[in-house]
């Protein structure tokens, strides 16, 4: 659920109501936001269960659940609409069109994370890495736990060239998100410490 094919990391379509585990239902998700839990307390509940997923399965459903989580973050319902607004535009290929929406999100919500990684998405796409990474960095000013912009960051700085770098912006993705796709394309693991990637592709 992020970039189609080897472009995994920055964005996501949110899909509807997978499964999540240790008996947490997407109900009982949903009820944190107004059930009196802080935004920050939400934030180290879903984080503390993507750390100890204990399988591919549980990994991907606890990412859908943040993935939701940042695009929720969103300070107003204009600002909300603007990033969806932009995405669909994306799905389209209209890219300029998405760009336009996600400048104008990023100008009124300039503390809104999910709108600059959006934004980061769509520079890559448009070949603007200079532009991408910027808004990426931003991204992890705000949310420094952005599996999606540590390794969209990943994709900006190896298609520079910047290997070493690329390759150590993904390794703390991993660390965040253990059960992250793109750990696949990270060296070798002659530790053994990253979770093994079980299955076929449309296991995952």
């Amino acid at each position: 659920m992020a970039w189609i094919a080897p472009l995994i990391a920055f964005s996501v379509a949110v899909a509807a109501q997978p499964a999540l585990p240790f008996g947490m239902s997407h109900a009982a998700a949903r009820t944190l936001a107004v059930a009196g839990v802080s935004t920050d307390a939400r934030r180290e509940r879903l984080f503390g269960l993507l750390a100890s997923a204990r399988s591919e399965a549980e990994g991907r459903a606890i990412e859908d659940e943040i993935w939701r989580f940042w695009l929720d973050l969103a300070p107003d319902p204009q600002s909300r609409k603007l990033v969806d607004g932009a995405m669909e535009r994306r799905e389209s290929y209209d890219f300029a069109a998405a760009e336009a929406l996600l400048d104008e999100a990023v100008t009124r919500a300039p503390d809104y994370a999910e709108a600059w990684n959006q934004r980061a998405f769509i520079r890559y796409l448009r070949d603007n890495d200079e532009g991408a990474e910027a808004d990426l960095l931003r991204t992890l000013e705000l949310e420094p736990r952005h599996f999606g912009a540590l390794a969209g960051l990943f994709l900006v700085l190896y298609r520079q060239g910047r290997v070493e770098q690329a390759n150590a912006s993904l390794e703390r993705a991993v660390r965040i998100h253990p059960w992250l796709k793109e750990r696949t394309m990270l060296p070798p693991d002659a530790a053994g410490t990253r979770p093994p990637v079980a299955g076929q592709e449309q296991d995952l």
